[in-house]
């Protein structure tokens, strides 16, 4: 329950806006069914019932097929373990989740080549990509990947844009010049030959490619919150702060940065949208995760080098149209609530 008034009010015009609330309910639902990949296209099993027991391989220890009187030692497979337990009828059984294959799991056809057109004799509803691997559990833990990687992002970069940029409006003066030089050489480096270069030396992993997005993102926020500063450093009650012997922290973190909040909450759908795209175009590109890491760019890719394939570049096309048409709906909701323009009268 919101106590403050105002928050209270603009929740009220988030929700007024149907179109944005119902997308920020459909991403939310997305988002947490991603984080449970595991239990919507996954090789192995949910729950297993042998002898009386069960097993749930899917957040458990791993299990050999000795474990459930077969005669190998190495991990069950347990597509072949439903069915040996459906035709012996002794009462074990085998619960899949909805696509029982794993995004790193190659499935190869007797007679036919990869990638595989969607089939639901296969089970692979989404077909197959150029290696044999579901495309959709590659969608969903690609998405997965992208949604962390870029609330990750918006995290490192909100947190040093937002802190210098308040710093550079409450101080001003030399520090306000001497910071707008280092932003403006910043935000000239061309970022795509940094990746270039990083990539030919090291392979770029997740926490590499975080860490230098990052790096040279964090200015782009800075230059919003530095005219919201200034502009907060003009008002009566930062100088009541100051009447009473506030710190400079005290007046920034606790009064300055809460009443700039609207210009924070504005930027954070599209930035999250730009995460996503930023690391889909990285991996399309070939700069991105390294292979086989489950990625839209990936898919993507093999989708344009493959266009008979329709169901490649289909379904990646598909995915991000309807997440970042969900992101950009959310985002007008939050600025029109948000809005002073619309929610302010003068008399």
């Amino acid at each position: 329950m919101l106590r403050n008034p105002v928050a209270r009010k603009r929740w009220q015009r988030f929700k007024q806006s149907r179109r944005g609330y119902i997308s920020a309910c459909l991403l939310i639902l997305l988002t947490g069914l991603s984080f449970a990949a595991e239990m919507l296209a996954s090789h192995r099993a949910l729950v297993v019932y042998y002898q009386g027991e069960l097993y749930f391989p899917t957040y458990g220890a791993t299990h050999s097929g000795r474990d459930f009187g077969l005669d190998y030692a190495y991990e069950v497979n347990y597509r072949e373990l439903k069915s040996q337990f459906a035709n012996a009828d002794e009462g074990n059984w085998v619960l899949m989740p909805p696509v029982p294959f794993g995004p790193l799991e190659t499935d190869l056809i007797a007679g036919d080549f990869p990638p595989h057109a969607p089939s639901l004799t296969s089970g692979h509803l989404l077909g197959t990509d150029t290696s044999g691997r579901d495309v959709f559990a590659r969608l969903i833990y690609g998405f997965r990947t992208a949604m962390v990687f870029s609330l990750l992002l918006l995290g490192f970069t909100y947190l040093v844009g937002v802190a210098i940029g308040c710093l550079m409006g409450y101080w001003g003066g030399k520090f306000d010049l001497f910071f707008q030089r280092i932003i403006e050489i910043w935000s000239n480096i061309p970022f795509l030959y940094v990746i270039m270069i990083v990539a030919s030396v090291i392979t770029p992993g997740f926490w590499t490619l975080l860490l230098i997005m990052a790096f040279f993102g964090w200015t782009s926020m800075t230059w919003y919150m530095r005219t919201a500063t200034y502009k907060e450093m003009a008002r009566d009650y930062v100088m009541a702060a100051r009447a009473l012997g506030a710190s400079g922290s005290r007046i920034v973190f606790r009064h300055i940065l809460p009443n700039s909040v609207s210009t924070l909450i504005t930027f954070v759908p599209f930035s999250v949208a730009g995460g996503i795209t930023s690391l889909t175009a990285l991996d399309y590109l070939g700069f991105g995760l390294p292979p086989p890491t489950p990625s839209w760019g990936e898919l993507l890719k093999q989708g344009t080098e493959n266009l008979e394939s329709l169901w490649l570049v289909g379904s990646v096309v598909t995915a991000m149209t309807l997440i970042l048409m969900l992101v950009a709906y959310v985002g007008e909701a939050i600025r029109d609530a948000y809005d002073p323009r619309k929610f302010s009268f003068y008399e």
